[in-house]
């Protein structure tokens, strides 16, 4: 199989979707892969290191587009890049197409076969190719919470550890999945006060037996969330609905309530954010302060730690990305129900109920597909 490796150009996105390591592996097997120039150089990975590996470099864009049958990517095609895409043409990245209602409808118009990485699922309902970024994500969110929580970033000027004799800051965890979790592991070891919410009691008791005694469990509902955030120093938003847009779980009206210099970090903000007031922001210009809280909203933000951001993703995205070369998506994903469940929309028609739903557009079963 042709493959294609573009460079990511959405702002400040300096992770790479394959390594020079994963293309001797692609090498290996018989493909042909082509990168762009200076694809990995954000991540610490030259052109001569792909070259050595067994990739042929490429100027541009649109020449990696035009020449390969499956296009590996990091981040969600933007604008600029939706006419390149070809009928039938295989796209293997992050999607989120339940936020994002003109992407859905380019890759509709597009005619190609989308496989989204944040809805191959295992049988376990885990999510294998969303779990290393939502590690790295969760720790992330208290590492710029804490940065923003100090005075001159227009925070409150509060420590997030505290020292001896001057209380720590109290940081609220909305959901205990992977984010929450590293989150909270993050927020306890500075020293802070955490609790962490979720709607699941056994999630909470298995939390409850991890946690170190500074964090606190807590069932999550309006009225305990509208409690919680009246103290809060920093709330970090890291609630999932696979391939769904996620709740609103702080609504316009409850900002008032949160103190002034407070910080929220909405790590789902890619699935809509669990916020309300949340809109995607940038590395470049990435929070905005409304009712005296700062939102801070970055649709990319692993993009901002490209080397431990592209290593743990691709070694999570190599095993899937082979299986798909090596057989072509028919077949793959008629023999892995992993691969079958990141199928988001086929030559024009959606295959992902959650997508479907997200915009009220007309549902096609993917066994139309699979199975003809």
């Amino acid at each position: 199989m042709i493959i294609g490796v573009p460079k990511e150009i959405k702002n400040n996105e300096n992770r790479v979707a394959v390594t020079p390591a994963g293309v001797a592996e692609f090498k290996k097997r018989g493909h042909t892969i082509y990168v762009q120039a200076s694809a990995g150089l954000g991540s610490g990975f030259s052109d001569e290191s792909y070259v050595e590996a067994g990739a042929q470099i490429l100027g541009t864009i649109e020449e990696v587009y035009k020449i390969a049958e499956m296009i590996v990517k990091v981040k969600e095609p933007i604008e600029s890049e939706y006419p390149l895409i070809k009928k039938d043409q295989l796209v293997f990245t992050y999607f989120h197409f339940a936020s994002h209602e003109p992407l859905t409808h380019a890759m509709i118009n597009s005619g190609a076969t989308c496989l989204a990485y944040e809805t191959v699922e295992k049988s376990d309902r885990s999510l294998p190719l969303l779990v290393p970024m939502s590690e790295v994500a969760g720790r992330m969110s208290v590492q710029e919470g804490a940065k923003y929580l100090e005075k001159p970033m227009g925070g409150k000027g509060i420590l997030l550890g505290g020292v001896p004799g001057v209380r720590p800051a109290n940081v609220l965890i909305l959901g205990g999945g992977i984010v929450g979790t590293q989150a909270a592991k993050m927020a306890a070891g500075f020293g802070a006060r955490v609790t962490i919410m979720d709607i699941s009691i056994p999630r909470l008791r298995q939390l409850d037996d991890i946690m170190p005694a500074n964090v606190e469990t807590v069932f999550s509902n309006e009225y305990n969330i509208r409690e919680a955030i009246r103290k809060a120093d920093l709330i970090i938003g890291a609630v999932l609905i696979p391939g769904a847009k996620a709740p609103h779980l702080i609504t316009r009206d409850m900002l008032k309530t949160i103190p002034t210099g407070a910080v929220m970090v909405d790590v789902a903000v890619d699935q809509g954010g669990c916020f309300e007031t949340t809109k995607p922001t940038t590395h470049a210009d990435p929070t905005y302060v409304i009712d005296g809280v700062i939102h801070y909203t970055v649709a990319n933000m692993p993009g901002a730690v490209p080397y431990t951001s592209t290593l743990a993703l691709t070694n999570a995205t190599l095993p899937y990305a082979i299986q798909l070369a090596d057989k072509g998506w028919k077949r793959a994903c008629n023999e892995n129900h992993d691969l079958k469940l990141g199928l988001n929309v086929i030559a024009g028609k959606v295959v992902y109920k959650g997508v479907s739903d997200a915009f009220g557009l007309p549902y096609t079963h993917v066994g139309e597909f699979l199975n003809g």
